[in-house]
C-alpha cells in the first residue's frame, strides 16, 4: 500500500479541510453550541453547488434570458434568477432551521412553515450580477445570517429589519473560472474552493485579509455626470495623482466579482448615492451587509459615505432598502472619506 505524505497519496488529498468539516470544527470550540448554524449553512453550501451547476450548463439547459417578470426592486427577472431563487427557499425551508427568509426576488418577507421553523433569518441574493448572465462573466450568490430572539412571539417582516452589526454568519460564493465559497462567521474569512470531482467545498484559502490599501479602483463611471462633485475630484486623484501611479479601473458589475477582486488585491468598490439614485442602487440587508462584514473581518472598512457612518450600523426601515457604498482597503476608504467628508 502507498504511503500517506501529509494527507496525500500521490496527488489525491486524504485529509482535505472541506467546509462541512471546517465549520463543525469551529462548532466544536463552542461547548454549548446546538448545530443549528452548522446545519443551515450545510444547506446553504448546498444551494450555492446547485446554483453553480446550473449556471455552468445554462446555454445547454435553455436557461439564458429573461424569465418574462420583474424583481422586488424592479429589475428584470432573468430565468437563472428563478431558478436559483427557488433553489435557495426550498432549500432553507427544508433545512428546517430558518424562520424567516428575504430574498431579492420576492417583494414581501418569505413564511417558513411554523413546523420547519428554526431560530435564524437568513437574507440572500440567489443570483448576483444577473445582466452578467448571458455574456459569461462572473456572477454569484450572497447571503447573510441573522438570530432572531424568540421571545418576540411570531415571525414578522419587522423582525428582518435588522442592521448588520447583528449578523452572525456571512457568505458569498462566485462562479467564476472555478467555484468559491468565502465564509465569515465572525472569527475571520475563509475561502473554500468547489472540488468538482468530489463535490465538496475544500479550503483553499485560509485567514483571508484585505491589503491596507490597493492600486485598484472600481466603480461605474458611466454615472460620473450624475456624481457629487467631492466624489469627482477623488476619481480625478485616482487618475491623475500628484505622487506616484494612477489607480487602475476595474469593473465588472457584478458585485460578487468585484468584491472578491477587491478583498484578494486590495483597493475600493463604491456604488455611491448620486442626484439620480441618491441611495446608490445595492440592497442593505442581502448586498451591502454581507459585504460589509466579510470586508471588516477581513481587515477592511465599509462605509456609506455620510460622515463616518458604517454600513454595518445602518438600521433598515424596508426589506428592499438601497444603501451608498464604500469598501475595501481601509487606507483607500479613509482617502475617500477625506474627499467626501470636506
Amino acid at each position: 500500500m502507498a504511503a500517506s505524505n501529509g494527507g496525500k497519496i500521490g496527488d489525491i488529498p486524504t485529509d482535505a479541510m472541506t467546509l462541512n468539516r471546517f465549520v463543525m470544527e469551529e462548532q466544536m470550540k463552542h461547548p454549548g453550541a446546538s448545530g443549528s448554524l452548522t446545519l443551515l449553512l450545510s444547506s446553504l453550501c448546498t444551494a450555492c453547488k446547485a446554483t453553480e451547476a446550473a449556471v455552468r450548463k445554462a446555454g445547454i439547459a435553455q436557461l439564458y434570458g429573461i424569465a418574462g417578470d420583474t424583481n422586488s426592486t424592479g429589475d428584470e427577472q432573468k430565468k437563472l434568477d428563478v431558478l436559483a431563487n427557488e433553489l435557495f427557499v426550498n432549500l432553507l425551508k427544508s433545512s428546517y432551521q430558518t424562520c424567516a427568509m428575504v430574498s431579492e426576488e420576492n417583494e414581501d418577507m418569505i413564511e417558513v412553515p411554523v413546523a420547519k421553523h428554526g431560530r435564524y433569518i437568513v437574507c440572500f441574493d440567489p443570483l448576483d450580477g444577473s445582466s452578467n448572465i448571458d455574456c459569461l462573466v462572473s456572477i454569484g450568490s450572497i447571503f447573510g445570517i441573522y438570530k432572531r430572539n424568540e421571545e418576540e412571539g411570531p415571525v414578522t417582516a419587522t423582525h428582518c429589519l435588522l442592521p448588520g452589526n447583528k449578523l452572525v454568519a456571512a457568505g458569498y460564493c462566485v462562479f467564476g473560472t472555478a467555484c468559491m465559497m468565502v465564509l465569515s462567521t465572525g472569527n475571520g474569512v475563509n475561502g473554500f474552493t468547489l472540488d468538482p470531482s468530489i463535490g465538496e467545498f475544500i479550503l483553499t484559502s485560509p485567514n483571508m485579509t484585505i491589503p491596507s490599501k490597493g492600486k485598484i479602483y472600481s466603480t461605474n463611471e458611466g454615472n460620473a455626470k450624475y456624481l457629487d462633485k467631492k466624489l469627482q475630484q477623488y476619481l480625478h486623484h485616482c487618475k491623475f495623482p500628484s505622487e506616484g501611479k494612477p489607480k487602475a479601473a476595474r469593473y465588472v458589475g457584478s458585485m460578487v466579482a468585484d468584491v472578491h477582486r477587491t478583498i484578494c488585491y486590495g483597493g475600493i468598490f463604491m456604488y455611491p448615492g448620486n442626484s439620480a439614485a441618491p441611495n446608490g442602487k445595492l440592497r442593505l440587508l442581502y448586498e451591502c451587509n454581507p459585504m460589509s462584514y466579510i470586508v471588516e473581518q477581513a481587515g477592511g472598512k465599509a462605509v456609506t459615505g455620510r460622515g463616518n457612518e458604517r454600513v454595518l450600523d445602518v438600521v433598515p426601515e424596508k426589506l428592499h432598502q438601497r444603501c451608498p457604498i464604500y469598501l475595501g482597503s481601509s487606507d483607500d476608504v479613509d482617502a475617500v472619506l477625506s474627499y467626501l467628508n470636506q
